[in-house]
């Protein structure tokens, strides 16, 4: 009997609410950064490249709260064994990374103009640097484990254990002398700043939950394509990838 991935019924069906969450989330954002743009003037010091906060800070925020996530989750994991624990937290590092890296090319783009130089080693930026390391290494294990059981096991042990250096991240500007400004949040900042801040804060959070759902669903899909693949080569069946 002749079978395509297109036949197979028990694929999940994808929830009903994960495409206009992404349309809301993709507009939202579009919405916030004109605003920030359009509503902030020029800094006293740096002008118009004052203006890059909106991009860099939500995204260094959002690889803070993807990490939690694969903590969060990888501890359930380990609690519970149950597998959707392991694709939340795979989920959420595939995306965390882009985060990460995201935070990483920013700061450089803005570290030239102000600070006249690339990189330095820093050890906001230094830590941020080995922060994208590590769930480099995350996602290089779960691409080499094949054993489903086993990969799990390790990557919540390195989801768990990576997290610990996030509040390392964090307090880095605070616990060691350092060029890089400390923390900003709406309450640090002048007035004129704080409402593009916030809106692109919800943005990208909202951008993050959509992608890091999307990437769920699809590891769902994955792993039930998978699963009917195997039963039906077992019984004999010519499937068509």
């Amino acid at each position: 009997m002749d079978t395509s991935y297109s036949d197979i019924a028990a694929v999940p069906q994808r929830p009903r609410w994960l495409l206009p969450f992404g349309i809301f989330a993709t507009l939202f954002l579009i919405a916030s950064q004109a605003a920030a743009l359009l509503m902030s003037a020029p800094d006293r010091d740096m002008g118009h490249l004052q203006k890059i906060l909106y991009v860099h800070v939500p995204s260094a925020w959002m690889s803070m709260i993807a990490p939690a996530i694969v903590f969060v989750a990888s501890v359930l994991y380990l609690w519970k064994r149950q597998a959707k624990h392991d694709m939340v937290a795979a989920a959420a590092a595939q995306v965390g990374i882009v985060f990460i890296g995201l935070t990483l090319i920013q700061g450089s783009i803005w570290a030239r103009p102000t600070w006249g130089i690339w990189w330095t080693w820093d050890p906001r930026l230094t830590t941020t640097a080995i922060l994208f390391l590590i769930y480099a290494g995350y996602l290089a294990l779960r691409a080499f484990a094949e054993d489903e059981d086993q990969r799990a096991r390790w990557s919540a042990a390195v989801g768990i254990m990576g997290f610990l250096n996030v509040p390392i991240v964090y307090m880095s500007v605070r616990w060691w002398r350092t060029i890089h400004q400390v923390q900003s949040t709406p309450d640090t900042m002048d007035a004129t700043y704080k409402l593009g801040l916030r809106l692109n804060a919800f943005a990208f959070l909202f951008i993050l939950i959509f992608l890091i759902a999307l990437r769920y669903y699809i590891a769902r899909l994955e792993r039930a394509r998978t699963a009917v693949l195997e039963e039906r080569t077992l019984a004999g069946d010519k499937i068509h990838v």
